[in-house]
């Protein structure tokens, strides 16, 4: 079996409404560049990535030179082809070898007949759980998100439909001492569920240290990336007595042994994408069991396609200890086939099926490449609704909770 093409479509797929986060917003879609690997049997394999919500469709179809007459199955020797660590410091494709890695790992199990979970070791569970992922958000489905009130109703809504138990609160947005308020306003609400707070590293060591001190006593998970970089996450961890995790500074396997060697978070988010692909979050997590570090599953904002790699890692690890993020139920639609895949109490089934177990719906494709054609992309690190605005690490311009949140397009 041999690649002879690839191509990549950008597609825009709305969300319920725009989401706010510490560096700026979704802008109500997400943009996601959607890659296609075909090999000389007629297989098609599937692949996904981002781009801070602008398209990558020139980056992917650049690979063209380097896939052409590839074995989908040399994996090993396609992350030196694409990613070689040295040279990959002049062209970032980290993100691009992963959704490449997705596509052949799809290609592999249609030939073999098996689910992907099978090439990873076999599945140990048939489900992945997944906490519901609350924003503050501008007014649009299910209405503006920028109150205690409305934060609880929100959660209690997605609660009610998905089965959610864990709840995970996208802050960074409003002043720390507002954000507290609406998380204790969770906790109230759900006596019995989950929690886990994160601002995206905006906070100053002392905001963070006294966010952390007046939650030691909730049901915490754990507290996300607070501060930026290992030093300041190490610093916090001495201070308050809940487990840190990270997204942003461990995504790679030079800071995850920085991390081990000088503890500084217990909980590593492993990303399919942030990581360059499926195999490489696998290694990493057997790395986390023999260190004692815990594992959960990031989200990056994904379709479908992503989010099967994300179950398929989901169901292989016997460390996955915390329930996966997901931005999925605040998709509007899905571009796979059979439309978005379903909760059932708070967890989403693994695929079954060979490969990824999911194939391309080509219509609702063509649609949201339509769309996207139609509506352009737009930068993940801006704010809409803040014209010029941009955050500082640690921030201090916070918007404002006793301003509604304008509708934006």
């Amino acid at each position: 079996m041999k690649i002879t093409d690839i191509r990549a479509t950008t597609v825009a797929v709305p969300l319920e409404a725009p989401l706010l986060h510490s560096n700026g917003a979704h802008w109500g879609r997400f943009i996601r560049t959607i890659v296609e690997v075909e090999t000389d049997n007629g297989l098609i394999g599937l692949g996904e990535l981002g781009g801070g919500g602008q398209s990558a469709e020139q980056a992917v179809r650049d690979l063209r030179s380097y896939l052409e007459g590839h074995d989908p199955f040399e994996l090993e020797a396609l992350r030196f082809k694409i990613a070689n660590p040295t040279a990959g410091l002049y062209n970032n494709r980290t993100q691009l070898m992963a959704a490449i890695e997705f596509a052949c790992i799809d290609l592999i199990g249609q030939h073999l007949d098996v689910p992907a979970h099978d090439l990873l070791g076999g599945r140990i569970r048939d489900s992945v759980p997944f906490a519901s992922y609350l924003f503050f958000r501008y007014p649009g489905l299910g209405g503006e998100v920028r109150t205690p009130d409305q934060l609880v109703a929100h959660a209690r809504a997605l609660k009610d439909a998905h089965g959610f138990t864990v709840h995970k609160l996208k802050g960074g947005v409003f002043p720390p001492a507002y954000e507290l308020d609406c998380y204790r306003a969770l906790a109230d609400a759900f006596p019995g569920d989950r929690l886990r707070y994160d601002p995206n590293s905006v906070l100053s060591l002392d905001e963070a240290t006294r966010f952390g001190k007046a939650i030691e006593g909730l049901n915490n998970d754990y507290f996300e990336d607070p501060v930026y970089g290992l030093e300041g996450l190490r610093l916090i961890r001495e201070r308050v007595d809940i487990p840190l995790a990270t997204n942003t500074v461990v995504v790679n396997f030079e800071q995850l042994a920085s991390n081990v060697m000088r503890r500084s978070v217990d909980v590593i988010l492993l990303d399919t994408t942030f990581w360059g692909g499926i195999r490489a979050c696998v290694k990493a997590a057997g790395i986390c069991e023999t260190f004692q570090l815990g594992v959960a599953v990031h989200s990056s904002g994904e379709l479908g396609i992503q989010l099967a790699t994300m179950l398929h890692l989901g169901a292989v690890l016997p460390n996955l200890t915390y329930a996966a993020d997901a931005h999925y139920h605040h998709l509007t639609d899905d571009v796979i086939e059979g439309g978005k895949l379903a909760y059932t109490d708070g967890r989403i089934q693994v695929p079954s099926g060979p490969g990824l177990g999911i194939r391309l719906d080509r219509d609702k494709l063509a649609r949201y490449a339509a769309l996207y054609e139609e509506l352009g992309g737009y930068p993940y690190d801006r704010d809409p609704g803040r014209p010029g605005w941009y955050p500082t690490l640690p921030n201090d311009r916070w918007a404002d909770p006793a301003v509604p949140l304008d509708p934006i397009g």
